[in-house]
Protein backbone atom coordinates (compact mmCIF):
# COMPACT_ATOMS: atom_id res chain seq x y z
CA UNK A 1 0.00 0.00 0.00
CA UNK A 2 1.42 3.37 -0.97
CA UNK A 3 1.45 6.55 1.11
CA UNK A 4 0.05 8.59 -1.77
CA UNK A 5 -3.08 10.56 -0.96
CA UNK A 6 -5.88 10.04 -3.39
CA UNK A 7 -7.97 13.09 -4.24
CA UNK A 8 -11.61 12.05 -4.35
CA UNK A 9 -13.80 13.90 -6.81
CA UNK A 10 -17.54 14.14 -6.16
CA UNK A 11 -19.71 12.35 -8.66
CA UNK A 12 -22.47 14.26 -10.45
CA UNK A 13 -26.01 14.11 -9.14
CA UNK A 14 -28.47 11.68 -10.61
CA UNK A 15 -30.05 12.91 -13.82
CA UNK A 16 -33.49 14.43 -13.43
CA UNK A 17 -35.41 12.27 -15.87
CA UNK A 18 -37.22 10.98 -17.76
CA UNK A 19 -39.39 9.53 -15.01
CA UNK A 20 -42.08 12.16 -14.80
CA UNK A 21 -45.17 9.99 -15.17
CA UNK A 22 -45.13 9.05 -11.50
CA UNK A 23 -46.17 11.58 -8.85
CA UNK A 24 -45.29 14.78 -10.72
CA UNK A 25 -48.27 15.55 -12.97
CA UNK A 26 -51.50 16.59 -11.29
CA UNK A 27 -54.78 17.93 -12.57
CA UNK A 28 -54.57 21.48 -13.97
CA UNK A 29 -50.91 21.74 -12.97
CA UNK A 30 -50.18 24.24 -15.78
CA UNK A 31 -53.21 26.46 -14.97
CA UNK A 32 -52.26 29.16 -12.49
CA UNK A 33 -55.85 30.29 -12.97
CA UNK A 34 -58.69 28.98 -15.07
CA UNK A 35 -58.46 29.60 -18.83
CA UNK A 36 -60.78 32.44 -19.83
CA UNK A 37 -60.55 34.13 -16.42
CA UNK A 38 -60.30 37.93 -16.56
CA UNK A 39 -56.69 38.87 -17.31
CA UNK A 40 -55.61 35.34 -18.16
CA UNK A 41 -52.98 34.83 -20.87
CA UNK A 42 -51.30 31.85 -22.45
CA UNK A 43 -47.56 31.46 -21.86
CA UNK A 44 -46.10 29.05 -24.38
CA UNK A 45 -42.84 28.08 -25.97
CA UNK A 46 -40.62 25.30 -27.21
CA UNK A 47 -37.68 23.66 -25.45
CA UNK A 48 -34.69 22.91 -27.70
CA UNK A 49 -31.51 20.90 -27.06
CA UNK A 50 -28.00 21.86 -28.18
CA UNK A 51 -28.55 20.46 -31.67
CA UNK A 52 -31.69 22.55 -32.17
CA UNK A 53 -33.98 19.52 -31.77
CA UNK A 54 -37.08 19.76 -29.60
CA UNK A 55 -37.00 18.16 -26.15
CA UNK A 56 -40.21 16.12 -25.86
CA UNK A 57 -40.15 15.19 -22.17
CA UNK A 58 -39.02 18.14 -20.05
CA UNK A 59 -40.99 19.66 -17.19
CA UNK A 60 -41.10 23.37 -16.42
CA UNK A 61 -42.10 25.02 -13.15
CA UNK A 62 -42.94 28.72 -12.96
CA UNK A 63 -43.29 31.11 -10.03
CA UNK A 64 -44.53 34.64 -10.41
CA UNK A 65 -46.30 37.56 -8.72
CA UNK A 66 -49.90 38.38 -9.57
CA UNK A 67 -50.88 41.13 -12.01
CA UNK A 68 -50.43 43.78 -9.31
CA UNK A 69 -46.90 42.59 -8.45
CA UNK A 70 -47.88 40.91 -5.18
CA UNK A 71 -46.02 37.76 -4.20
CA UNK A 72 -48.86 35.31 -3.65
CA UNK A 73 -48.91 33.56 -0.28
CA UNK A 74 -52.03 31.42 -0.58
CA UNK A 75 -52.29 27.68 -0.36
CA UNK A 76 -53.78 25.58 -3.10
CA UNK A 77 -51.00 25.04 -5.62
CA UNK A 78 -51.48 21.28 -5.74
CA UNK A 79 -55.28 21.31 -5.58
CA UNK A 80 -56.51 23.86 -8.10
CA UNK A 81 -59.91 25.35 -7.32
CA UNK A 82 -60.20 27.31 -10.59
CA UNK A 83 -60.38 30.68 -8.80
CA UNK A 84 -57.32 31.13 -6.58
CA UNK A 85 -54.17 32.44 -8.26
CA UNK A 86 -51.29 30.79 -6.41
CA UNK A 87 -48.37 32.07 -8.47
CA UNK A 88 -46.95 28.59 -9.12
CA UNK A 89 -47.45 26.01 -11.84
CA UNK A 90 -45.87 22.98 -13.42
CA UNK A 91 -46.22 21.97 -17.04
CA UNK A 92 -44.96 19.02 -19.02
CA UNK A 93 -43.51 19.60 -22.45
CA UNK A 94 -45.46 17.69 -25.08
CA UNK A 95 -44.06 15.37 -27.75
CA UNK A 96 -43.58 18.37 -30.03
CA UNK A 97 -41.38 20.09 -27.43
CA UNK A 98 -44.04 22.73 -26.72
CA UNK A 99 -45.17 23.78 -23.23
CA UNK A 100 -48.10 25.96 -22.24
CA UNK A 101 -49.38 27.66 -19.08
CA UNK A 102 -52.48 29.69 -18.33
CA UNK A 103 -51.38 32.59 -16.16
CA UNK A 104 -51.45 36.41 -15.92
CA UNK A 105 -48.95 39.07 -16.89
CA UNK A 106 -46.91 39.48 -13.72
CA UNK A 107 -46.79 42.96 -12.25
CA UNK A 108 -43.60 44.64 -11.04
CA UNK A 109 -42.75 43.73 -7.44
CA UNK A 110 -41.52 47.29 -6.80
CA UNK A 111 -42.11 50.59 -8.63
CA UNK A 112 -40.14 50.74 -11.87
CA UNK A 113 -38.97 47.11 -11.68
CA UNK A 114 -39.14 44.88 -14.74
CA UNK A 115 -41.80 42.18 -14.25
CA UNK A 116 -40.67 38.60 -14.79
CA UNK A 117 -41.63 34.98 -14.32
CA UNK A 118 -39.11 32.61 -12.68
CA UNK A 119 -38.64 29.25 -14.40
CA UNK A 120 -37.06 25.92 -13.44
CA UNK A 121 -36.38 23.35 -16.18
CA UNK A 122 -36.08 19.61 -15.57
CA UNK A 123 -35.01 17.49 -18.54
CA UNK A 124 -33.26 14.26 -19.39
CA UNK A 125 -29.51 14.53 -19.42
CA UNK A 126 -29.46 17.37 -16.89
CA UNK A 127 -27.79 16.49 -13.62
CA UNK A 128 -29.52 19.41 -11.93
CA UNK A 129 -32.48 21.61 -12.78
CA UNK A 130 -31.83 24.86 -14.60
CA UNK A 131 -33.19 28.27 -13.60
CA UNK A 132 -34.01 31.24 -15.80
CA UNK A 133 -36.39 34.17 -16.07
CA UNK A 134 -39.02 35.29 -18.55
CA UNK A 135 -39.24 39.08 -18.80
CA UNK A 136 -42.21 40.89 -20.35
CA UNK A 137 -41.18 42.77 -23.52
CA UNK A 138 -43.09 46.05 -23.20
CA UNK A 139 -41.41 48.30 -20.60
CA UNK A 140 -38.05 49.04 -22.22
CA UNK A 141 -37.07 51.51 -19.50
CA UNK A 142 -37.62 48.94 -16.74
CA UNK A 143 -35.76 46.29 -18.77
CA UNK A 144 -32.79 48.65 -19.20
CA UNK A 145 -32.63 49.24 -15.42
CA UNK A 146 -32.95 45.59 -14.39
CA UNK A 147 -29.67 44.55 -12.67
CA UNK A 148 -29.60 41.06 -14.19
CA UNK A 149 -30.35 42.20 -17.73
CA UNK A 150 -27.92 45.13 -17.44
CA UNK A 151 -25.12 42.68 -16.55
CA UNK A 152 -25.52 40.80 -19.86
CA UNK A 153 -24.37 41.46 -23.41
CA UNK A 154 -27.31 42.57 -25.64
CA UNK A 155 -27.54 39.27 -27.55
CA UNK A 156 -27.58 37.28 -24.29
CA UNK A 157 -30.12 39.67 -22.74
CA UNK A 158 -32.56 38.93 -25.57
CA UNK A 159 -32.70 35.25 -24.56
CA UNK A 160 -34.61 36.29 -21.41
CA UNK A 161 -37.27 38.49 -23.02
CA UNK A 162 -40.52 36.91 -24.23
CA UNK A 163 -42.34 37.80 -27.43
CA UNK A 164 -45.87 39.18 -27.19
CA UNK A 165 -48.32 37.18 -29.29
CA UNK A 166 -51.14 38.82 -31.31
CA UNK A 167 -53.70 37.37 -28.87
CA UNK A 168 -51.92 39.01 -25.89
CA UNK A 169 -50.15 35.85 -24.73
CA UNK A 170 -46.41 35.33 -24.42
CA UNK A 171 -44.01 33.05 -26.30
CA UNK A 172 -40.70 32.14 -24.72
CA UNK A 173 -38.47 29.48 -26.27
CA UNK A 174 -35.78 27.80 -24.17
CA UNK A 175 -32.52 26.69 -25.73
CA UNK A 176 -30.57 24.41 -23.41
CA UNK A 177 -27.25 24.75 -25.29
CA UNK A 178 -25.68 26.04 -28.45
CA UNK A 179 -26.46 29.07 -30.55
CA UNK A 180 -28.89 31.39 -28.80
CA UNK A 181 -28.58 29.44 -25.53
CA UNK A 182 -30.93 30.80 -22.89
CA UNK A 183 -29.21 32.55 -19.98
CA UNK A 184 -29.41 30.28 -16.94
CA UNK A 185 -28.98 31.47 -13.37
CA UNK A 186 -26.77 29.95 -10.69
CA UNK A 187 -28.13 30.32 -7.18
CA UNK A 188 -25.53 29.83 -4.46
Amino acid sequence: MSNQTTQLVPTPGQTVGPFYGYALPFEKDNELLAPGSPGSIRLQGTVYDGAGETVPDAILEIWQPDAQGNIVQKTGSLVRDGYTFTGWGRGAVGYSGVYTFTTVNPGPTSPGAAPFISVAIFARGLTNRLFTRIYLPEDQEALAKDPLLASLEPERRETLIARRDPDGGLTFDIRLQGEGETVFLDFQ
